[in-house]
């Protein structure tokens, strides 16, 4: 048996904690633009909510589903992912309690969504830029230009969670100053009746609750990834 007695003893402020070192390595900041981007990632594909309903019905679900929906996530993620502070997140929750087979099953259906849902990126950017730029509309420069940037994005997950925080800083910038520029030029050009117009004669429900839900779920996407600098930092919060 070990003898408590020969346990080394370290002063405050003499050494810091491994744990508290690894957490230092990835700031808040960073968590909070992962978690954006693991959620919604910026307004884009919201218009096809304006198109689907209306901009009544485009803001209340915007409004509403948060608290429907994406709280009572985020409070599960909390809970869950203090609960089992351990890597693997959704797949850990599942296990213990329908086995290790569904938990496989989880895994795999997510990494499977995982997969498909970060293929539109690439595409929904381009889209965005072929007004600028013509030549990504199509053809060889677009094919090009997809397998490029998934190449890149692939290869930066690979260099490890540090690096991605920082990158996601500078994305998020990036992504969100368009529309803030945009949001304040068109501060002038506001007329309030356009907002409650709603589309019921022609709605497509399908579309207009489907991409609802894919800009604000996900939230326990981020167990997988920062397990233990989650629950540290939802403690402390």
């Amino acid at each position: 048996m070990v003898d408590p007695t020969n346990a080394d003893y370290v002063e405050l402020g003499e050494a810091s904690s491994p744990k508290l070192e690894m957490y230092q390595k990835f700031s808040i900041i960073s968590l909070v633009f992962l978690i954006f981007y693991e959620v919604s990632g910026g307004p884009f594909g919201v218009e096809d909510d304006v198109r689907a309903a209306g901009p009544l019905l485009a803001l209340v679900g915007v409004l509403i589903l948060p608290f429907v929906w994406s709280v009572p996530e985020a409070l599960k993620t909390e809970e869950l992912g203090t609960m089992f502070p351990e890597n693997g997140g959704y797949v850990i929750w599942v296990s213990p309690t329908l086995g290790p087979y569904w938990g496989f099953q989880l895994g795999w259906m997510r990494w499977s969504s995982g997969a498909i849902d970060n293929g539109l990126y690439p595409v929904l950017f381009l889209d965005y830029m072929k007004s600028a730029i013509p030549d990504l509309e199509g053809g060889f420069t677009r094919t090009i230009v997809v397998l490029v940037l998934t190449v890149a994005l692939t290869d930066l997950n690979y260099r490890g969670l540090t690096i991605v925080g920082r990158v996601a800083i500078l994305l998020g910038v990036f992504s969100l100053l368009p529309f803030i520029f945009m949001g304040i030029v068109a501060i002038s050009k506001l007329e309030p009746s356009r907002w409650f117009v709603v589309g019921f004669g022609n709605m497509d429900w399908g579309l207009y609750l489907n991409t609802l839900f894919w800009n604000l779920n996900y939230w326990d996407s981020i167990s997988t990834k920062l397990y233990l600098k989650l629950s540290f930092t939802l403690l402390c919060w």
